[in-house]
């Protein structure tokens, strides 16, 4: 379960920059999650409630936008949807597509005290 060492990515994130800007405590963590990054969003939610528990995110928020995925296609040159990597492009059937979005994670957002 890789989710799980997402998760502990994420509060690596939140513990150094707790003490670079001086909170103790958070109350919600917003993150943007690729809908072509492989990750399952309710093991990274059952995930994040074990690794934070007892920490300074313990019982934080949990906030998720799944951003959907999309590729540049070199046989048609659009820039199209994809649900999955290795799809044929929904304009032409090409499988020369390049994801440009979609296959990241990324924190976007604390509330904190």
């Amino acid at each position: 379960m890789h989710e799980m060492a997402l998760c502990e990515g994420v509060l690596q994130i939140l513990e150094d920059n707790a003490r670079t800007q001086g909170y103790r405590q958070v109350t919600a963590v917003f993150l943007e999650i690729g809908g072509l990054s492989g990750v399952e969003l309710e093991a990274m939610r059952f995930s994040f409630e074990v690794v934070t528990r007892g920490t300074l995110a313990d019982q934080a928020r949990l906030e998720i936008v799944e951003v959907p995925g999309k590729a540049w296609c070199m046989q048609c040159s659009r820039t199209v949807p994809v649900k999955q990597r290795f799809d044929a492009c929904p304009e032409c059937g090409s499988y020369q597509l390049q994801v440009t979005e979609g296959d990241e994670m990324k924190v976007t957002q604390l509330e904190v005290q």
